[in-house]
Formats: C-alpha cells, structure tokens, sequence
C-alpha cells in the first residue's frame, strides 16, 4: 500500500511547507474556527511587522489553505477546510501504511527463533 493524495506532488509540497510553520498553523487555526479576518486584524495578533504577517498569508494561499478577497481598502481572509483535508487525508493513508507495516513486524518478532545449530 503506498500513500496517494489527489493533489500532485508540487502541491502537496506547498501544502506541508506552509503547515511547517508555527504562525502559519495559528493563522490556520484562527481562521478555520469561523473567523474570517483582515490581514491588518492578523498582524496586530502577532510581535512582527505586517509585511511578515503577509508574507506568511502568501504561503498559505499559495498553498490554498486560505483565500484573500477585497472588501472596501481590507484584504479579508478566509481559511480553506477543504484543503486541509488533503493533508488529513494523505497523514492517516500514512498512518495505516505504518501501522499494517509494524504489525508484520511485530508477527515476525513473535515467531519462535529456530534452533541453534551446533
């Protein structure tokens, strides 16, 4: 069994790198709990410069975990669950891959040892 994901290869590498940081992932979770929000709103929650902050809602859209649309002179963010569950999705393929992989070992392990020859 080898982990598949919908999304090729290039994709999925945007989707982790983003995930890979931790405002990144707090800018994620925020947003997905419902809380659609400027990038100016995003900024004022974190000790950097509103150029970091957007430059880090860059990544995650490039990655197409959050979506910017204008409203009036604000850039308004919203989360993207939907691709977020292609990482879900790939992390559990992974997860069984490895656990059906440590349970032939753990058989193998079990098995009596052969005797000794002298």
């Amino acid at each position: 069994m080898v982990a598949r994901s919908h999304l090729p290869p290039a994709a999925l590498d945007r989707l982790f790198h983003a995930l890979a940081d931790t405002t990144r992932r707090d800018i994620v979770t925020r947003l997905l709990g419902g809380h659609d929000a400027s990038v100016t709103t995003l900024a004022a929650r974190y000790d950097m410069s509103f150029a970091a902050v957007q430059k880090h809602v860059a990544v995650l859209e490039k990655a197409g975990l959050v979506t910017k649309h204008p409203q009036g002179r604000e850039r308004i963010v919203r989360g993207n669950p939907h691709q977020l569950a292609h990482a879900r999705q790939l992390l559990q393929q992974l997860e069984r891959l490895w656990t059906a992989r440590f349970s032939q070992l753990d058989a193998i392990l079990a098995e009596p040892s052969p005797p000794k020859k002298r």
